[in-house]
Order: C-alpha cells, then structure tokens, then sequence
C-alpha cells in the first residue's frame, strides 16, 4: 500500500470562539474584569487564549481519538470556562454574534498581533464582533491534505447550513441565518480556496505572499477550509459556532466522516467531482441565507434539491464511516437539527413570541440572549 493509501490518523480537535455576557443586563462584556482571563487559563491550562476583542474567549481541545473524547473535552471546556466567568458577574454564550451588541463600543485585545490586523484591515478588521468554530481532522500526508481539501469544499455549504447561529446584527434581524459570513468576507483571503494540484502547488502560492510581505505566514490565509498552519491537518472554518454542544459534535462528526469517505474514494481510485466555484458559491450563499430550511442545488441532478433529501443522501453517504469512527448516533443527529431547528432558526422564534407577548425591539432580544445564556450549556 502507497503512501497515500496507509490510513490518516484522522485525530480530531474542535475550536470554539465564545462571547462574554453580563450575567444580570445580557449586554456584552466589553470590558471583562483582569482576572478572568488568568482564571480561565489556570482552570484549562494551554486551551484558552484571548480572541480579537476582549468579549471574546477561543478555546480548543486537546487532539482526540474519537468523536466522543471530542465531545467530552468540549463540554468539559464549556462547563469550566462558564464556571469561571460567573465567579466574574459573567456568562459565556455559543452564538456567532451578539444580537444586538455594537461593535463600535468594543474593546480590542491588545496582541500585537491584532493591532497588526487592525492598522492592515481598518474598518473590516474592527467590525469583527463575529464567533466561528474550526474543526481539525488530522490528515498527515501533505499532498493528500490538500487533494481531500479540493474535493471537501462541495460540502461545506451542507454543513453551514446546519449551524447558522448569526440571524441578528446589532439588534438588526438581518433575514440571514448566517450573517457572520458577510462580516468575514470583508477580509482577503476568505471565502473558497481554488484548487490545487499538489501540496507543492499550494506551497507556492503561500511563499508568494509572504516574500512579498503581505502575510507572515500561512495562519493569514482564513479560508473556509485550509490546510492548518500549525497542525498536520486539514481544518474546517466555515461554520457558524454552534450554541448546542451536540450540534458542535454532530459537525464535527461530519467533518471526519465525510474526509474519511473521500480518502476511501482515492484508496478504490476514484474521486469526488470537480465543481467551478461559481457554484460551490451559490450554495454557500444559500445556506447563508436559508440555513437548513430551503434547497440547495444539487450539482449533479442540475436543479434544487429540499435540504432534508440532501442530508439523508449525506448521511447513506457516509455511514461506513459512522460505523468506523462509532458515531452514528452523533451523526444522526443531524435530523435532530433540521426538525428541532438551528440556532438562528430558535432565536428568531424567541425574538418574535417575546414582540408577540408585548416585549419592546430591546425587551425582545435580551430574551434571544437569555435563551443563548441556558442553551450553551445544555448537556454540559
């Protein structure tokens, strides 16, 4: 067996990008007290660093073995940084945006590399009041990174779909399920990478821009899905952050089963389809816009498909995978979503019952953040 044929070791780490709350007003903590961020680093030593403004905290896991240790050790960082900021007067909220926070009354963290940002980017980097969540699955063999990134990137609207989490925008309801994206497609260098031909292809490109100057290194390049620049992975950056740790989990799930069934595909040589980014773009779009709740269009059959048919084309899809890495159930759970709702989908409806139950614009959205506040760390 080849090189590329001898199995990843498809290791798994999940980052989350939470926001700060005041546990009493729900506005967001501008401004957090001095000794949270320490607390929280003594608590969960080497998986808790400042993000770009100070209301914000980015954790990651430890490398995984498997979707469950993913899950415990998400749900462990989930209780233990919440622990940490109620003993601050604070409450941490899964959301990729505040609903109605401004970002012009934001503090920035004082890194310098995000004073760097800042002075590049201007307006769009200060604008950035926006959450992800990033999914690492370990794929060691550089050239097969890249080759599984090429053929990944027609699912990745399949999956934004199912963790829009950004209806709202500075107490706007913008009729976007993930407006996070427009707020981040304000920076180069996001958004679909092209394809490459090899890891040397890819390499080359990158080398280009740094001799130039224009980025350091390869961590500048924030497309929705890239090889990592510090880790042997391949790294999926396009959701929204999940406020449901289980939705996170079913992600994640997702992320290594449909990588592993591409690597299977490569092993019996063969391969998923080449599609022109004009329309792997029309369906991002689309699960911007929808979420999970309209169609996609479905490349081979040339026409929109219902959501639901494409997840359980998905989910037949990807079941020997399932089986192998044990998460058929996290998998599932996908339907889970789809019926229950994504975030974005609840927090309209707390939204519109509190305007129907006689709440002010104002009134409404604290109560969008009450839900957040409770269902961060539900199973948690």
């Amino acid at each position: 067996m080849s090189l590329l044929q001898e199995q990843p070791s498809f290791t798994l780490g999940v980052e989350e990008e939470y926001l700060l709350v005041d546990a009493e007003t729900l506005e967001l903590s501008v401004d957090p007290p001095e000794g949270f961020m320490p607390a929280c680093q003594e608590q969960v030593v080497g998986q808790v660093v400042n993000e770009l403004m100070l209301a914000q905290v980015e954790t990651a896991t430890r490398v995984c073995e498997s979707v469950a240790e993913a899950h415990r050790e998400l749900t462990r960082q989930r209780r233990e940084i919440n622990a940490v900021a109620e003993q601050f007067g604070m409450r941490i909220i899964a959301a990729s945006t505040h609903p109605s926070a401004l970002w012009r009354d934001q503090k920035r963290t004082p890194l310098q590399r995000y004073v760097t940002l800042q002075e590049e980017m201007q307006a769009t980097a200060r604008r950035m009041l926006i959450c992800g969540m990033h999914v690492h699955v370990g794929i060691e063999d550089k050239d097969l990174r890249v080759d599984l990134m090429n053929q990944f990137r027609y699912f990745l609207p399949h999956l934004l779909a199912l963790s829009v989490s950004s209806p709202f925008w500075e107490g706007d309801e913008t009729g976007l399920q993930s407006f996070r994206l427009t707020i981040f497609s304000g920076l180069p260098r996001t958004g679909f990478p092209e394809e490459f031909s090899s890891w040397s292809d890819y390499q080359r490109h990158i080398e280009t821009l740094v001799r130039a100057r224009v980025i350091e290194d390869a961590s500048m390049i924030w497309w929705d899905v890239r090889p990592s620049a510090r880790f042997p992975t391949l790294e999926s950056r396009i959701f929204d952050l999940c406020t449901y740790a289980e939705d996170t989990i079913c992600l994640t799930a997702f992320c290594a089963c449909l990588i592993r069934m591409l690597w299977r595909l490569r092993v019996s040589n063969s391969r998923w389809r080449s599609y022109n980014l004009l329309l792997l773009e029309e369906n991002r779009w689309r699960a911007m816009r929808y979420g999970p709740t309209d169609r996609l269009l479905d490349f081979g059959k040339g026409s929109m498909t219902p959501f639901g048919e494409l997840l359980d084309e998905l989910i037949a899809m990807v079941r020997q995978d399932a089986e192998y890495f044990d998460c058929m159930r996290e998998i599932k759970h996908a339907r889970t979503i789809l019926e229950r709702g994504t975030s974005a989908s609840l927090q309209l409806a707390t939204y519109r019952k509190a305007l129907a139950d006689g709440a002010s614009e104002q009134e409404a959205l604290r109560e969008v953040v009450r839900f957040l506040v409770e269902a961060t760390m539900d199973g948690c």
